[in-house]
This record gives C-alpha cells, structure tokens and sequence, in this order.
C-alpha cells in the first residue's frame, strides 16, 4: 500500500514539474552555436535586414486621393469631395479604395486602367503624377494601402487584428501590440502565415534564436499572420483540476480501502 501511495505521489510531482515554465523558455533572442539555416537569412554577418518596399499585390486595395486649387478637378478624379471632410476609417477608405483585379490594374476616372501590381506605392505615385499631369497641374496626389493590417492569434495576451503603423514593422513590435507572448505560449514554434503569388506559404521558426533577426520574416507585410502556439504545460493548466480530482479520487478510495482492511 505504501508502494501505491508513492507512486501516486511520485506521478503527481511528475505532473506539476511537467507544467512548469523554465526562464530558458521565456527568453527571446538567446546565443546560440547552432543557427537556424530553415530561417533563410540573408547574410551572416549582418544583423537587421532592412526589408524591400512592399510591392503591389493582386487584390490588394488602395486609397488614392487627388487634391488640386480647383475643387471641381479634384472631385472628377475622386469618389467624393476632396473637401468633405471627416475622419477616414478603414470602412470608409475601403469604400472609396481601388481594388486591384485580376490583371494588377486598378481603374482611375477618366485616366482609365493603370497597371499597380509588382509596384511600390512610392512607384505608383510617381506614375500618377505622370498621367495626371495630361488633365491638371499642381495636383498633390496620395497613395496608401486599405488592407494595412497584421493579425496575431494563439497564445497571446491581446489576440487580434493590428494596423501596420509604419513600414518596416517587424514581428516583437506586432506582438508588444498583441500585449506580448504569455508565459504559456511556446516562443520556440511561432509560425507566420503570408500570402505570396505561390500562394500561403507557413512558416515556423524560434523567437529564442538570435538567427531570426536576418531572416526575411522579421518584417512583416499586409495581411501576414502570425500563430503563437501554446506549451504542453498549457493543456495541463487547462486540465490540472481534472487531474487533481482524479488524484484525489483515487488517494481517497485507497485510503478508505486501508481503513476497512486494516479494521
């Protein structure tokens, strides 16, 4: 009987060592001999990439606005008045966006189909001010993605959608927004999900290795994904009090079973 209580004890401590979190696990960008070489980096001896611009996708959407002197010139190439005024919200700038077909064209008013896809934004301004220029002079033109957004999902403290607030947003700062990893989240298998012209490409990779810094999933892109999966010790905190009745249940028959044998 002693021997079945130690072994109910001993499979206990087994169960709460097993949930445990090490600080190991929770630190990001530790040293390592070994680099992660599935991470692609770009060059060894450089640490952060800067990233190429984002180019134009099919069915991406973008927000141009066309501002002249003349108000009349400006509502010919805008779908509302340049001078409306009010605050622009991700609805209202899809509403009044250009998507991008099938082709990588987007349709202007008057000016008619502009090819966009494989192209900067920056790329794209440059060519607007171009063709504008044969119907109006001094036009101040701006051009900016309406599908601007990252969503960090899984094991974090905040899970959601997130605006890129400026270009070269790379994934710490997208999950500092997410409120950071929880001490559950396992920061050794972090996948990013991204959409290419191959299709969905899913990548996954360590945030405790250094080797992330030059990999060209550092930075994210419009619409990329990222999962924090959990830990083992998640599930056991999810089931700790169905394990705990068990063990109670059982340490309990046995002693009830010790009382009635023993009298």
């Amino acid at each position: 009987m002693k021997t079945l209580h130690a072994l109910i004890m001993s499979l206990l401590i087994i169960l709460i060592l097993s949930s445990c979190v090490t600080r190991k696990k929770l630190t990001y960008l530790q040293y390592s001999d070994k680099l992660d070489n599935s991470l692609m980096p770009f060059n060894d001896n450089r640490i952060n990439v800067t990233p190429d611009a984002y180019k134009i996708r099919l069915y991406d959407n973008l927000y141009i606005r066309v501002i002249t002197p003349d108000p009349q010139w400006s509502e010919m190439f805008n779908t509302v008045s340049a001078t409306a005024g009010g605050t622009l919200t991700e609805q209202s700038a899809a509403l009044l966006g250009y998507p991008v077909d099938g082709n990588g064209d987007i349709e202007l008013p008057f000016a008619g189909k502009l090819k966009v896809a494989g192209k900067t934004l920056s790329e794209i301004k440059t060519e607007l001010d171009s063709t504008l220029k044969n119907y109006v002079t001094d036009a101040s033109i701006t051009v900016r993605m309406v599908n601007n957004f990252v969503s960090v999902i899984g094991e974090v403290r905040a899970p959601g959608r997130y605006p890129l607030i400026k270009d070269h947003l790379n994934i710490f700062e997208a999950l500092s927004m997410a409120g950071d990893m929880s001490e559950y989240s396992n920061r050794r298998k972090v996948q990013l999900i991204r959409q290419s012209p191959y299709g969905t490409i899913v990548k996954e990779f360590s945030l405790t290795d250094r080797s992330i810094l030059t990999s060209e999933f550092y930075y994210l892109i419009p619409n990329d994904i990222i999962y924090a999966q959990p830990m083992k010790g998640k599930i056991f905190q999810m089931n700790s009090s169905i394990y705990s009745m068990i063990l109670s249940s059982i340490t309990t028959f046995f002693v009830i079973f010790s009382f009635f044998r023993a009298g």
